[in-house]
């Protein structure tokens, strides 16, 4: 995986190049260019906390954005601390497909791999 931006990683999520250029053909799907991806921490899940990831075209006060080659990804305030550092992959192979989440923050998930604690 090639993490894009990998400079203080601290400060926010790390997107992978092929997750960006998913990120990017959703958004041409869509036909909106004025969209982000969202992603937030919400209570719920077999492990307390679940991983929402969405597209949004909001802005909300206190958001946290970065930019991935012309991809916003945008985090809410409440959910920033949970996610510094985390990367967000794309994989694609005959076992699995869809998006990562590698959170250096997590202490623990459960089986299904939706939450973490």
């Amino acid at each position: 995986m090639t993490v894009q931006d990998e400079t203080n990683v601290e400060s926010g999520i790390l997107l992978s190049d092929a997750a960006a250029a998913k990120v990017k053909s959703l958004l041409e799907q869509e036909g909106r260019e004025d969209l982000a991806l969202r992603v937030a921490v919400q209570p719920g899940g077999c492990s307390g906390l679940r991983y929402q990831l969405f597209f949004d075209e909001r802005s909300l006060d206190g958001d946290v954005v970065k930019d991935f080659g012309g991809v916003s990804v945008v985090t809410d305030r409440m959910s920033a601390p949970y996610l510094g550092g985390a990367s967000i992959d794309f994989v694609d192979t005959i076992e699995k497909q869809g998006f990562t989440i590698d959170n250096p923050n997590a202490t623990g998930s459960c089986a299904c791999g939706d939450s973490f604690s």
